[in-house]
């Protein structure tokens, strides 16, 4: 069997923390996922794939009673596994951390190794500590509210390798990337403008020749589909 391997390509509009669940006391309250080596942060695969299931939840919704439904669903399970199930269950794609580019991330690998950068500097180049607090009915800051968190800085691209030990067909592609489409936000303080996403790419990464981004043709294959044409 043919592997697969898709690299899902996008760009940050708004500064976005991507969470770890802790802080660093004194300085912030909510600190970014990031490597410990380089100091690079990165969106967890495991995360972005929730975010995937759940844009296709939402689509499959939509389109209850559609001719395309029982395919899609079925698209569906074979993706990201069986409804219910945790995100570590089979399915046949593995969905890996969304980071930067392959070649800064080597670049700056080999910097740090060298002594020539540290993890902090690399952390503090690429992200800022912003603070916010809450305000009471009559307009004024509640008191002890005051919170600080570090965001990656906004027009930050970043990639993730979808990968599959078995082929995907077409109406998987066409999909996955519908559900890439459908994601606006993601991270921690998406209700207050932060983590916007955009310029959603899907490459495939094993075509040897010609243009590698698949993102329209995968596209226009979901559109027929869901019009309930055959081609």
């Amino acid at each position: 069997m043919t592997a697969t391997h898709l690299q899902l390509r996008f760009t940050l509009l708004s500064d976005a923390t991507f969470g770890r669940g802790d802080g660093v006391a004194g300085l912030v309250d909510e600190e970014i996922e990031h490597d410990t080596f380089t100091g690079l942060p990165y969106l967890r695969g495991r995360t972005l794939k929730g975010l995937l299931v759940e844009e296709c939840a939402n689509i499959l919704y939509v389109l209850r009673g559609n001719p395309a439904y029982n395919l899609l669903q079925q698209a569906a399970r074979d993706l990201f596994g069986n409804p219910g199930s945790t995100l570590d269950d089979d399915g046949l794609l593995h969905i890996g951390h969304a980071q930067l580019p392959q070649t800064l991330r080597d670049a700056i690998a080999t910097d740090v190794e060298a002594g020539r950068l540290s993890a902090n500097d690399i952390l503090e180049s690429l992200t800022a500590i912003r603070r916010q607090t809450a305000i009471d009915d009559s307009g004024a800051p509640e008191r002890e509210s005051l919170r600080a968190m570090r965001v990656l800085l906004r027009d930050l691209p970043l990639q993730a390798d979808l990968t599959s030990e078995a082929p995907i067909s077409d109406h998987h592609r066409a999909l996955l990337v519908a559900c890439a489409l459908g994601l606006r936000r993601a991270g921690i303080g998406r209700n207050r403008g932060r983590g916007r996403l955009g310029k959603m790419q899907l490459h495939d990464l094993l075509i040897t020749e010609g243009e590698t981004e698949i993102t329209q043709k995968a596209f226009d294959k979901f559109a027929t589909l869901v019009k309930g044409q055959q081609g």
